[in-house]
């Protein structure tokens, strides 16, 4: 068994996400999940998973509790080992030093040598509430997503989705190597970047010029060019059936979008029809609940996130399948 230390407020949101790289992933405490498999490959890619590694023992949030478990279930390991305790979201109200000294001990008893700066291996003990998890460390998840801020790329435009969340989105539509990721309405590509940084092959289009011009200029900066991007009404895509892998988009919030030829509702729904032709799953985030019209387009909601950015604009993520 394996153990996910999540990142973020929304622990259900995170565990969702870190699906694409792990199964059977379960909530445990604040902050911390487990699950059955681990693809550390692709843990390293998620928005909302900070660290994973394979679960040793579980106990209570002490010190002498920690180290009785390192005691009775580690083995030996070739190299160094440190220690590293979190007070996951500051939920245990723990002395994390104390840990680290206590477990720190009990591995010098079993015979590891102990080195804090470069050691071989990480051992992870996480708090959060009455729990505690240990696990050798696997993996870190790779951070980065500050170098990528909307207001730094070439094209910017207010309203652009952060790339933490974008991030998170191609991974809940499940995108793996290759796969090929539509966004219908791309505004400022932030989707299709994100999606060509985990090794999907971007398609984009936009109704705007200026919004499929732009998005060339970012995705050139971001992905050496990497894109396929043109002019079309997400309602009417010059695609053939079944012709891309996953779908992702954020549909235009009403009080600032531009519609010209649709109203809002038919251009969402329009756009969900769409999709759904042309993909077998996806990501729809919108400023509202569009579930009716996502089943009423033929797909299967799996899941509906809602998340707060500011006091007057909370972001629906629908899971469609």
């Amino acid at each position: 068994m394996y153990v996910l230390e999540l990142g973020g407020e929304d622990d259900a949101f995170a565990a969702a996400e870190a699906g694409v790289a792990a199964s059977d992933v379960e909530v445990v405490a604040p902050g911390i999940a487990v699950a059955d498999t681990l693809d550390a490959s692709r843990f390293r890619s998620l928005a909302f998973g900070r660290r994973a590694g394979q679960l040793i023992g579980r106990c209570t949030s002490a010190p002498d509790a920690a180290a009785s478990v390192v005691r009775s279930a580690t083995t030996e390991r070739d190299g160094t080992v440190a220690v590293r305790a979190r007070d996951v979201r500051g939920t245990a109200a723990v002395d994390t030093q104390a840990i680290e000294r206590t477990v720190g001990q009990a591995l010098v008893e079993g015979g590891f040598a102990v080195d804090l700066e470069t050691p071989d291996h990480v051992l992870l003990v996480l708090c959060a509430g009455d729990e505690c998890l240990l696990a050798w460390q696997i993996v870190e998840s790779d951070r980065g997503y500050g170098d990528r801020l909307p207001t730094d790329r070439p094209f910017f435009q207010p309203g652009s989705m952060d790339p933490l969340l974008a991030r998170a989105v191609v991974n809940l539509a499940r995108v793996e190597p290759d796969d090929v990721v539509l966004d219908p309405m791309c505004g400022t590509g932030g989707l299709l970047i994100e999606a060509g940084l985990v090794g999907g092959r971007p398609l984009g289009f936009d109704a705007q010029g200026k919004m499929a011009s732009g998005t060339r200029r970012n995705l050139d900066a971001y992905l050496d060019g990497r894109c396929n991007v043109g002019l079309a009404d997400a309602t009417r895509l010059p695609l053939c059936d079944s012709a891309v892998d996953a779908v992702v988009f954020d549909a235009p919030y009403g009080r600032q979008s531009k519609i010209a030829t649709h109203g809002l509702g038919d251009l969402v729904s329009g756009a969900l029809e769409e999709a759904r032709r042309v993909a077998p799953r996806g990501v729809l985030v919108a400023d509202r609940s569009w579930r009716v019209a996502a089943e009423d387009a033929g797909w299967t909601v799996r899941r509906v996130f809602e998340r707060r950015v500011h006091r007057s604009l909370d972001r629906y993520v629908h899971v469609l399948r």
